[in-house]
Formats: structure tokens, sequence, C-alpha cells
């Protein structure tokens, strides 16, 4: 994503920030080959949050540093692009509003679905009754990941500033099994298959159907495939009950097999058809399976691609940013809904984990009387790395 920010027009990247040395340099040279001089290597972001010429930031941290590096960015005068999910904890998310509305910052989730101009087309068709009342939507992510093993305890390896890695997380041991992409799977750092790809989807649904909560909340899976380290479920269906309609996930992990001949998509069941929505694009069915409408993109699409499944696509979510920093552009992913779609599958992970439905308050999505559960609200912090407004 650092190349795609340097293709955009009038747009100077000052800064690379990472915490380990390669990653990095990887960031700079991507930035140069996308034709701009080469930026500044920092290894503590924060020191390039003290630089006045610096107008916005682009956060593409581990989940766990997700929205505290927001509310710090917003707490700095800066503007911010936040890859989803918003944050690892609801908590947190409420606090990175609170930053954005206390500093008057524009802040933008990376939930680029909701600035591809064929998908909003089909939701826009939705809304329009294109299908007749929604009542049921299906989504879905596939992949076919591999056993992450047993780790270890090792050294650090060179380069790594693990514990600014750690950041606000308490402090635990290096493992050999962790960094770069598999904290992933730990509770610890990182949010599970659910938040790591299912926010999208669910995004997507949330869009359709046009509400903010849902009633009810209900999760089953578990980690099946493999005896490793991996703690979230590699296998997990939420399901979500609406005030008029029943909303579900299927993640699978470590299972590749396509459902509608896609690796990942949105179906929404109405009273007079169904759509189906993959990738930049939507297909309206009548009620016996007969093609309606076929609306379909040029853009080739790696919908498993761990960081962009595609660029240009990418590109357009980014320019909307970038105009409402410039121009106050309305921005077409703010917090305010990144933090609603990011909440439904943080609630569908919160479900797993106490083994229980979670009944949700439609005030604010809280969740009811549930103690068990509103104890996953939030999380401890290494103490100092509390995030603060």
């Amino acid at each position: 994503m650092a190349a795609v920010f340097a293709r955009q027009p009038l747009t100077e990247i000052v800064y690379v920030c990472d915490v380990e040395e390669k990653a990095r340099q990887k960031g700079i040279n991507s930035v140069v080959r996308a034709g701009k001089p080469a930026p500044k290597g920092e290894n503590d972001f924060r020191k390039m949050l003290t630089d006045k010429d610096v107008d916005a930031v682009y956060i593409a941290t581990p989940d766990h540093w997700h929205a505290p590096a927001t509310i710090l960015a917003c707490a700095a005068g800066k503007h911010a692009y936040c890859e989803k999910p918003l944050s690892h904890n609801p908590r947190e998310g409420e606090l990175a509003i609170a930053a954005a509305e206390k500093y008057k910052r524009v802040v933008q989730l990376g939930t680029q679905r909701r600035s591809w101009k064929l998908l909003t087309e089909g939701i826009e068709q939705l809304h329009a009754g294109a299908i007749g009342k929604i009542y049921m939507v299906k989504t879905w992510y596939t992949n076919n990941r591999k056993s992450i093993g047993v780790g270890k305890q090792a050294p650090v390896m060179a380069g790594l500033d693990y514990d600014l890695w750690q950041g606000p997380a308490p402090r635990k041991p290096y493992q050999d099994n962790l960094i770069h992409y598999n904290w992933h799977w730990f509770w610890h750092w990182g949010t599970g298959e659910a938040l790591n790809n299912g926010t999208h989807e669910i995004d997507v649904a949330r869009w359709g159907l046009g509400i903010d909560y849902p009633l009810s909340v209900n999760s089953t899976g578990g980690r099946y495939f493999f005896k490793d380290d991996w703690q979230t479920p590699d296998t997990q269906l939420i399901t979500y009950q609406c005030p008029e309609a029943t909303v579900s996930w299927e993640g699978r992990s470590c299972s590749s097999f396509k459902v509608q001949g896609i690796d990942r998509g949105v179906l929404f069941y109405g009273t007079n058809g169904i759509m189906l929505t993959g990738h930049d694009g939507y297909t309206i069915f009548d009620e016996k399976g007969n093609t309606l409408k076929e609306i379909k993109s040029n853009a080739v699409i790696d919908g498993r691609n761990s960081s962009s499944p595609n660029e240009g696509l990418d590109a357009i979510h980014v320019d909307n940013f970038l105009n409402a920093v410039r121009k106050g552009t309305p921005l077409n992913a703010p917090v305010t809904t990144g933090f609603k779609s990011t909440l439904w599958v943080q609630l569908g992970n919160i479900a797993q984990r106490v083994g229980h439905t979670l009944n949700i308050d439609q005030q604010n999505g809280h969740v009811l009387h549930d103690e068990a559960a509103m104890r996953l609200w939030g999380r401890e912090y290494e103490k100092g790395w509390e995030p603060k407004v």
C-alpha cells in the first residue's frame, strides 16, 4: 500500500515506519519503484508524528496496534487511514471514534469495498428494491492456510524491535512462529480470520441491510485442522439475528473450496430474487436461479491476497481518503461506520470465546446483561501504554 499512496497525485511519502529493518526497507523500495523519492526510514512511528509537515498516516500494523496508533495520530494532529479491523477490541474502537471527534481528524477504515463503483451500484440496487425485502444474507471467506507448528522461545530475530512491536500489549516472550504473519491467530495480538477477512464481507452485508447492530450473535467452530499454536478458529460460523433478517459469516481458513464459484462473497436473499456480490460487480437472479442482470468488473482480484486484492481498486479508496483530507469530500468508510462493521465480527469472536449467544443493545452495540462477554469488550495493557483520549 505504500506504493498505492505514492502513486497518488500531489502526494509525498515522507516516512516509512516499521519496527523491523527488512520490512522498513521493503516499504522504502516500493515507494522508489513507484517513482517517488526515497522516504526516511523510522523505527518508532511516534517520532514521525512530531513532524509538523506530515499531514496523514497510513496504519498497517498488527491488530493490537491499530486503534492505539490511530488515537496517537489524531492527538498529534494527523489524519489517519487505518487498515481493518479498526481495533483489537470494541473499547478501543470507541476510543478511536472519540479521538477523531476530539481532534477533528479524518479517519478512514480500509474497508475498500465501500469505494468500489460497481459494488456501490449493486448496493444502490438493493436499496431500491431490486430483489424485494432482504430476509437473509450469507457471507463467506475461504483459504488453504497451513499449520504454524508449535513455536519455541528464541532470540529475537535480527533487526526487530520486539518491545515496540508489542507496544500496548502486555509483554510475552518472543517465539519463532509469531512474526510476521502468524500473530493473527493468537488472541493476545490478533483477532482471527473473522476480523482479518470477515470484516470485509460483514461490512458489505451491513451496508446492504442498512442497519447498525444485530439483535443477537452466536458463533460455533474451532481449531480443527491442525494441532499447533493457532488459538483462533480455523473454521467458524457466526450467525446474526437482525430485526428482519438473518446474517451468517462462514470462515474456512483451511478449506479453499469455493462457494458460488468464488473464494469470498456475499449473497443477499430477497422476497423477489437473489443478489450475489463477490469481487467488484454483482449478479441478480430470480427465485429459480435464472440470471436477470450481471454486471462484471474487468479488475483482476485475488480475494486471498494478504496485502491487497487489487491495487487499482485500493487506490480508489485511498483517493477518497485524500480528497476528504484536502477538500472535505465525505468519506466512504469513516471511523464511525468502520467501528460498527468491526464490532459485528468482534461480537462473533466474543460469542465464540464465552460459548453462548449474546444479546445486543441497539443503542450502542454493547452486550446486554453478560459480565463474561463484557470482560472481553476491552483488554489489559502494558503499564504506561494504555490508550487515552
